[in-house]
């Protein structure tokens, strides 16, 4: 066992509030886990595999797992034309790869959300499906529809399964700061956006945070990324309560700030799970990745933040009424994700989060949690307000001793 706390009595009683923990949500949620991550079919997996027998003209085409320096130079050395064929034939393929211009992808993965809009749409009328399955994919056909419109600029996406998605607010290849939103629990293409509750969804959150850096600091060109991506858990299962689908995240999530045009500094902003995902990858993120910060976190899986092992300013926050603090913070034989980033001892930057309400209100307009995220998002460090109403949280950054 690994504890966070000196008491011996105290980690016995944390222990065994953990394992009642896990067995609630293991006999309410957590063996259903796995099969709500499954979905209709692999569209990806077989755009890959046409991928990769693939040429253009007489040249095979490279490796999707290249790196992304590699994808550059090979885009780099087509024709425009040549681009859009491939985005047109491979539309799915092109729009994730992280390496192939960003303009590029976007184009690609308009064509790939066309392409699964029709699909839904045959699904809603085929009578071999159950209701719930036509009325699932009416939810898919609109949530489509919706990333379609408005000149929107979607960075990944994939419908298999539950699906997953990126967007892009502002001009990623000219901007000076790029801020990513890492969100947490339940993250899938349906849950993208909301209709109601908009700023608890990933969009939400995003189109939230640009707003609020621009007016920060209407001087610096900035660039937000809502980032849902990764395979995030379904409910609070045990798969929230353990690190393989962070473990997965954080690769993907090491893959896209790597790959991101420019020289721009990089800001994760990364809520519930989503700091799981920050935390397992923060060793590995590239020296641009400036600041991690975390609201409502249920732990990074580390003890300290110089366990995280990395260059970057680490600031956490909670409101004082999420729910997030009652879940026990330690880990038990690869359950629970290690220490509160919020307490004393963790050593993170603890800033305010006055205004939020509850687990899912940080990115809120008029919070202070938000101006906040904003500040540290265009690197105003000396304006960022500290949880304890003194300046501890901005102590040793240069420019606001």
């Amino acid at each position: 066992m690994t504890s966070f706390d000196s008491s011996p009595t105290l980690n016995a009683w944390r222990a065994l509030l953990a394992l009642a923990v896990v067995f609630v949500m293991l006999t309410s949620t957590g063996w259903t886990a796995v099969a709500n991550q499954r979905g209709p079919g692999e569209p990806l997996k077989l755009a890959l595999s046409a991928w990769e027998r693939g040429r253009i003209g007489v040249r095979q085409l490279p490796s999707p797992d290249a790196s992304p320096k590699r994808l550059a130079a090979f885009f780099a050395s087509l024709t425009r034309g040549q681009q859009e064929r491939l985005a047109a034939k491979y539309p799915l393929v092109v729009g994730n790869l992280n390496g192939a211009p960003v303009t590029l992808r976007y184009r690609a993965n308009r064509l790939a959300l066309m392409q699964a809009r029709t699909v839904e749409e045959r699904r809603m009328r085929d009578t071999r499906l159950s209701a719930d399955g036509r009325q699932q994919a009416g939810r898919r056909m609109n949530r489509y529809e919706s990333m379609l419109g408005g000149g929107r600029q979607i960075l990944a996406f994939d419908p298999s399964g539950k699906g997953r998605a990126a967007e892009v607010l502002g001009d990623l290849d000219r901007a000076e700061r790029v801020s990513v939103i890492v969100p947490g629990v339940d993250t899938n293409v349906l849950t993208f956006e909301r209709t109601s509750r908009w700023y608890s969804a990933p969009a939400g959150m995003a189109e939230s945070l640009y707003a609020a850096e621009r007016t920060a600091d209407a001087d610096t060109s900035t660039a937000v990324i809502a980032w849902a991506d990764y395979t995030a858990p379904s409910g609070l299962g045990v798969d929230a309560a353990i690190g393989k689908l962070a473990e997965d995240g954080a690769v993907r999530l090491t893959a896209l700030t790597a790959a991101l045009p420019g020289t721009s500094r990089v800001s994760l902003f990364c809520h519930s799970y989503g700091s799981v995902v920050c935390g397992v990858a923060a060793h590995a993120l590239p020296g641009r990745v400036t600041d991690v910060a975390v609201a409502g976190s249920p732990g990074m899986r580390v003890g300290n933040a110089a366990q995280l092992r990395t260059d970057a300013y680490v600031w956490a926050m909670r409101d004082r009424d999420d729910w997030i603090q009652d879940v026990p913070y330690m880990a038990v034989g690869g359950l629970g994700h290690g220490a509160d980033p919020v307490a004393r001892g963790f050593g993170a930057r603890v800033i305010s989060a006055r205004g939020a309400i509850g687990h899912a209100g940080y990115f809120q307009p008029g919070t202070e949690s938000l101006d906040n995220f904003a500040e540290i998002g265009v690197g105003s460090y000396p304006t960022v307000s500290c949880a304890d109403g003194a300046d501890a949280c901005r102590s040793g950054i240069p420019d606001t001793d």
